[in-house]
């Protein structure tokens, strides 16, 4: 925390005020959060808000469960009052499923026993900076492993199950054990769309290999229940010769792939430094682009051997992530239409490769049909290429391999890119040819978008000549 900020907690709570959960456990990891959640005993809410009101914005965002916001110099912080949380009686368990009883006067470590795990449950007393830690979290943090604060508690929240998969994989921790157990028995079904996506993004976008922590999510039982179409992949074997990549156990199995994959393709976007949008489209395209190989796999005899082949793996593979997207309610994120781009990459990351291997007479209508057909995401689409590739080997990918640079390079020599396929030829021109808006019109210039990436035209005058010789034929 910044001092003055600290101070005003300090002068005005004295030793009733403390930092307490992930900020804690990271400043004992090392690696301090700028988010701090903020616990006050023995105060009101409305004591508290009294208080801060001279010194910064206070927002009260729970008050019946003694939330409240506070914003100084720019800088926001959760405070609470110490609670606990009775669960309500419910076939189905949904995340806040509890009703949430706020008591100035609770011990504080009633409030932190209420806590997920272990490594969450300490406190930090501003005034002094002593540690109160009744649960032993620092010496998970020592070990590196998660382990719970209540074990009869963990239920409870079935959201629990996808934040100890989280958790492991952000913290690089390990998973005690005993969880896998009670978490069998968790059903799953009451965790909202929204909040399973929020944790496959942190999850995804945190990890430095994000296949800790899905690998997580096979062993805890929420592959199974939350994302079948990517449970489907443990269970398919691919060809052992054309992907030797293997799980721990010696299966060739697509989830194995997948795995290595999304690994692969995190280190591209750390190596290209891709923002939180290209990076989160990229990931999700790289962990389902193989969900069409349990429809289409099957066995060969070719080449003198029995062969396990998926053809039209890709064009099936972007169906299924389409539907996956929809049914978990993952549209647009921070203004990145994910539902469009991710099937997209996906369906035509093969396509890159066809381009390598065909470079000898490939022309610039191929390139400049496959960036239309990724919305000019061009660099996407040869990274996720790259990252199947590398799939195939545990070694970590340092840079784009010969394939990745010939492509972009290519790209960039025939002068193809997302503001090079926008269409020259737009409704406005047709109406001022006498065109009226509807149906032809539509045909119109989908022929004349065509015309353009077949490198018929490459200029607007150019276009507009075609345009009007359209029209007068009659016909597109």
């Amino acid at each position: 925390m910044h001092f003055r900020e600290n101070r005003i907690f300090i002068d005005l709570f004295g030793q009733e005020v403390y930092a307490v959960g992930g900020f804690v456990r990271d400043q004992i990891r090392g690696d301090p959060s700028e988010d701090v959640d903020i616990l006050i005993t023995h105060h009101t809410v409305d004591e508290i808000i009294e208080k801060l009101e001279s010194y910064g914005k206070v927002d009260v965002v729970g008050k019946s469960f003694g939330v409240i916001k506070f914003t100084v110099e720019g800088k926001t912080y959760d405070i609470a009052l110490p609670r606990k949380d009775r669960p309500k009686r419910a076939k189905i368990r949904k995340h806040k499923d509890f009703t949430i009883l706020t008591d100035p006067n609770l011990p504080l470590e009633k409030d932190l026993e209420r806590r997920d795990f272990r490594c969450n449950s300490i406190a930090v007393r501003l005034s002094d900076g002593k540690i109160i830690d009744p649960f032993k979290g620092q010496d998970d943090i020592r070990d590196k492993v998660l382990k719970l604060t209540n074990p009869l508690a963990f239920p409870d929240d079935p959201l629990r199950v996808l934040r100890a998969a989280r958790f492991a994989s952000v913290l690089d921790f390990s998973v005690d054990p005993g969880i896998y157990e009670i978490a069998k028995g968790i059903d799953l079904s009451g965790i909202s769309e929204e909040r399973i996506k929020e944790e496959l993004f942190k999850l995804m976008l945190l990890s430095a290999q994000p296949s800790f922590g899905l690998n997580e999510l096979l062993k805890l039982d929420a592959l199974r229940q939350l994302f079948p179409e990517l449970y489907r992949l443990t269970l398919c074997l691919q060809d052992s010769v054309f992907h030797p990549e293997k799980d721990a156990f010696g299966h060739h199995t697509v989830w194995a792939h997948t795995l290595i994959t999304v690994d692969q393709a995190k280190r591209l976007t750390e190596q290209f430094r891709l923002d939180e949008q290209k990076s989160l489209t990229l990931l999700l395209a790289a962990l389902f682009h193989d969900v069409g190989k349990p429809d289409t796999t099957q066995w060969e005899y070719k080449r003198g051997r029995m062969v396990i082949t998926s053809n039209g793996h890709d064009i099936a593979s972007a169906k299924v992530a389409k539907k996956t997207l929809s049914r978990l309610k993952i549209f647009s994120w921070n203004n990145c239409n994910l539902r469009k781009m991710v099937p997209s990459l996906i369906k035509c990351h093969h396509r890159a490769s066809e381009l390598w291997q065909n470079r000898n007479v490939v022309t610039k209508k191929a390139f400049n049909r496959l960036a239309a057909d990724v919305d000019g995401e061009i660099e996407l689409l040869v990274y996720l290429d790259a990252a199947d590739r590398a799939g195939r080997k545990r070694k970590p990918v340092q840079s784009l391999d010969r394939e990745g640079r010939w492509l972009l390079e290519k790209f960039e020599e025939l002068n193809v890119s997302k503001e090079t396929i926008q269409p020259l030829i737009m409704g406005r021109d047709l109406i001022k040819m006498g065109v009226s808006p509807g149906p032809l019109m539509g045909k119109y210039l989908k022929k004349l978008y065509q015309m353009q990436l077949d490198n018929e035209f490459d200029s607007k005058e150019k276009g507009l000549i075609f345009a009007k010789k359209i029209i007068k034929e009659g016909h597109p």
